[in-house]
């Protein structure tokens, strides 16, 4: 039973990473570790400062979106 309890964490955490990806849960913990890493010494934007860029930039290139 150990191993079907350890297969069905492990594909619960992939559907909740799966899940997070998909709805963006994650995008700013990207940003911050991108930014971080590639402009050390940097200011980070605040995480409602990234979305409302992250918004801005959508609307203005909507790129192959429906509306």
């Amino acid at each position: 039973m150990g191993r079907l309890a350890e297969r069905t964490r492990q594909a619960a955490r992939q559907i909740s990473w799966y899940c997070g990806t998909l709805m963006g849960d994650n995008h700013y913990r990207r940003y911050v570790e991108h930014h971080t890493r590639a402009h050390p010494g940097e200011p980070v934007l605040s995480e409602r400062d990234y979305w409302k860029m992250r918004h801005r930039n959508t609307e203005a290139n909507p790129g192959a979106r429906c509306c």
